[in-house]
C-alpha cells in the first residue's frame, strides 16, 4: 500500500502582508488557506500544494518566494504587482 505523508507550509510572512494589504487598499476580504508538501513514504516523490488565496470566488495560487500569482491553475499568471488592478476589474 502506498503511504503518502503530508506537511504544512507556512505562508511567508512578508508575501501575506502585501496581499492583504493589497486587498484591504481594495476593500475586499481574502482567505487564505496554507499548501502543503506531500511526499510517497519511501520515495523521492513529493507534491507541492501552493497556497490558496480566496478573493470574490476567485482562486489565486501561490507559492512562498515568489512573486507570481497563478489565477485558477498554473497556466494564468499574475504579478503580484498587478493585484490591485485585477481586483479592481473584477468591481
Amino acid at each position: 500500500m502506498i503511504k503518502i505523508v503530508t506537511r504544512k507550509l507556512e505562508f511567508e510572512p512578508a508575501l501575506q502582508k502585501k496581499i492583504e494589504f493589497i486587498c484591504n487598499f481594495c476593500n475586499v476580504k481574502p482567505k487564505i488557506i496554507n499548501g502543503s508538501i506531500r511526499n510517497v513514504y519511501k520515495t523521492n516523490l513529493s507534491y507541492v500544494e501552493p497556497h490558496r488565496i480566496i478573493i470574490k470566488g476567485i482562486t489565486l495560487l501561490a507559492f512562498n518566494y515568489s512573486k507570481t500569482l497563478y489565477i485558477n491553475n498554473l497556466s494564468n499568471q499574475l504579478e503580484l504587482q498587478d493585484l490591485e488592478k485585477f481586483l479592481k476589474q473584477l468591481n
